[in-house]
């Protein structure tokens, strides 16, 4: 018998987790600013750690200063240094420039939690990233 008001089932569209291939990344000395090597090679990082790695790299890394990278790759506080702007708005502005920094990659959904710190010269970054593998936290 037909029906007036047929069940139509879409196909479910696979996740972004099946769509991506696995996230790899060098591991990372954070104290140091450099990679990790194990008998002359880097050590490779995979899933939620290697986002971390990327998030931090992205994060002191300038935009727009290395042609080695796409202008969507870095972040833009630098941009703050010198500027005759108030502390609150500052810290906005640096807060916004984080967002913008990590939100190109496709394995982060989403960016909270984001606190901005100006101490002298110095900016402290703290935000908790949520990935397609569980969230990080990012401290730069």
């Amino acid at each position: 018998m037909t029906e007036l008001f047929p069940s139509i089932q879409p196909e479910a569209e696979p996740s972004v987790r099946e769509k991506l291939p696995l996230c790899r990344e060098a591991a990372w000395d954070f104290a140091r600013g450099i990679p990790i090597y194990a008998g002359g090679r880097p050590v490779t990082v995979t899933g939620a750690e290697a986002v971390r790695v990327w998030c931090w790299r992205a994060l002191k890394t300038a935009r727009f200063r290395h042609d080695i990278y796409t202008w969507d790759y870095g972040c833009e506080a630098e941009s703050l240094v010198g500027r005759p702007f108030t502390d609150q708005v500052k810290e906005s502005e640096a807060a916004r420039y984080v967002r913008e920094a990590l939100r190109p990659n496709p394995y982060i959904k989403d960016v909270r939690q984001v606190d901005v710190a100006f101490q002298d010269t110095t900016l402290t970054i703290s935000c908790t990233v949520t990935t397609i593998y569980g969230e990080v936290q990012v401290h730069v």
